[in-house]
């Protein structure tokens, strides 16, 4: 292949060009393609690429494979397999089926990945070298200085819209779907739009898949794999592929492209750009847009992985708990010693419930159990720490006001006790109750564990005589039994008198409420 050098280019561009004579592309002894009609595809920062028509194509093809790729001035590439003698080349021709308009010349051509000849005689042609990319302006400049220093994606897709603008690419719409790990938000959808100050935020839960606005869209489409989108809008024959194309349509649009956004992860995040001038994206616009998807997108994944560990913290561990993992607190004996209120509370008749019902039933009154004490333990300004099979540990810490400590711990388990009552009312046969124990003292907050498996708890005394209140309020038909320790900060209390419970050296003085 005889190559002559070229002068570089300001802009990404591509250009197709036809070649003279017959081209033949082999394999080994193998003639894989020989056409008179081959054309050659110059493309920024690429080698040049040769297409023929599929049908100049001489060995057996497959029909097209799982495999997709997007080009957002090319289009989307489906792949075949060659079959030669009794050997499969996975994956070795791709095609544009339909051909966006600034590569139509090679729809219905064919080319080879470069793994799969040994060689191309191009007859009396000569081939340019690879077009450079010197790619520079407002958009570059700010990703390499000053897009690293924004404190969220909202800032992050704001600045971006505007510097697209600033770069001179017409647009008019951008939006970003970002996908989550998180016990009910599957993703983030932010919307910026020209000449507007405020973003437009969705934050859908996981009912999403199933919403026909979603299954019917490019957001879907691009996600599950299966390339990116490009229309013009202002076509003559114009045919909406997806609803949101007429509606955008409506407002002004010319032009529209979808294209991933991949994590290092694996996961197909989404953007999407949509321009309203009467020639829609040049192929520098989008080749702009299409170099620099790969550092927007890591961008994005910065702040998504920041929102992850929050959020998986904060499901796994409670909010003030992840909080301080994040500001540090990770190795085996971190954490202070505090006083605070503690709250057992476990599931009653758990084992006949489970008789009782099917799994799924259960696990569902499970939930509606954990449900019901968190909202209300956070509520009071306290942290469930930990479901503990059927059981719920929260704490209450309020530094050196015991009073207020104690009282939010009661009132509380007072207020989960009518929230359930409640519940009860509308299924009295599956009765959802429990047995509270509350005590006050001195326990240490912070990591326990192993060296590579952590806990993050309150140890002592106080977490000890809270359990075993709740045990002992079960067999003695009191849904909550506080110590004198949380009594004597509160009133209207029945006593008890002194319990002797299980694994606690010293009888302890018990009230009872509720």
């Amino acid at each position: 292949m005889n190559v002559q050098s070229s002068p570089p280019v300001a802009a990404y561009d591509i250009e197709i060009r036809p070649l003279q004579g017959r081209v033949t592309i082999s394999r080994g002894d193998v003639i894989l393609a020989s056409s008179s009609r081959a054309k050659v595809m110059y493309e920024t920062r690429l080698n040049p690429a040769i297409y023929v028509p599929v049908e100049d194509i001489l060995v057996d093809m497959s029909a097209p494979s799982a495999l997709q790729t997007f080009c957002p001035f090319k289009g989307t590439a489906s792949y075949r397999d060659l079959h030669i003698g009794d050997q499969a080349i996975k994956n070795a021709v791709w095609s544009y089926e339909v051909a966006l308009p600034e590569s139509r010349d090679v729809q219905g051509f064919a080319a080879f990945m470069p793994d799969t000849y040994t060689h191309i005689d191009l007859g009396d042609n000569e081939l340019q070298a690879a077009k450079p990319s010197s790619i520079s302006g407002p958009l570059i400049d700010w990703l390499m200085r000053e897009a690293s220093t924004l404190p969220s994606s909202e800032d992050l897709t704001r600045a971006l819209g505007e510097k697209l603008v600033e770069h001179g690419i017409p647009i008019s719409r951008m939006s970003v779907l970002i996908w989550s790990l998180h016990p009910l938000i599957v993703a983030r959808n932010i919307i910026w739009k020209r000449g507007e100050d405020e973003l437009t935020t969705y934050a859908p839960t996981y009912e999403l898949h199933d919403h026909e606005s979603y299954i019917n869209s490019p957001l879907r489409h691009v996600s599950n794999g299966l390339g990116g989108v490009r229309q013009r809008l202002d076509a003559a024959h114009f045919e909406a592929s997806f609803p949101i194309m007429e509606d955008l349509k409506q407002q002004g649009a010319t032009d529209y492209v979808a294209m991933p956004l991949p994590f290092s992860d694996g996961r197909t995040n989404v953007l999407t750009l949509t321009s309203d001038h009467p020639d829609g994206f040049s192929t520098g616009d989008l080749g702009t847009v299409f170099e620099c998807v790969f550092v927007i997108s890591r961008f994005y994944e910065v702040f998504a992985q920041r929102s992850n560990a929050q959020t998986l913290l904060e499901t796994y561990v409670g909010k003030r708990t992840g909080a301080r993992v994040l500001g540090g607190e990770i190795r085996r004996g971190d954490g202070d010693e505090i006083d605070a209120a503690i709250m057992f509370c476990d599931l009653r008749n758990s084992t006949v419930l489970e008789e009782q019902l099917s799994r799924r039933d259960y696990i569902a009154l499970l939930n509606q159990f954990f449900d019901t004490v968190s909202d209300v333990v956070h509520a009071n300004g306290g942290e469930v720490l930990k479901f503990i099979g059927d059981a719920v540990l929260a704490v209450f810490p309020e530094g050196e006001d015991a009073q207020k400590a104690s009282s939010h711990a009661l009132d509380t388990a007072k207020e989960i006790l009518a929230q359930l009552d409640a519940i009860n009312a509308k299924d009295p046969v599956h009765k959802c109750d429990t047995a509270i124990g509350l005590d006050y003292g001195r326990v240490t907050y912070g990591n326990v564990g192993s060296r590579e498996r952590l806990d993050f708890t309150v140890i002592g005394q106080a977490a000890n005589i809270a359990a075993r209140l709740s045990d002992y309020g079960k067999v003695a038909g009191q849904r909550i039994v506080m110590s004198d320790a949380i009594a004597s900060c509160c009133s209207g209390l029945r006593p008890l008198g002194e319990v002797e419970l299980y694994n606690v050296s010293r009888p302890v003085t018990c009230f009872g409420a509720g």
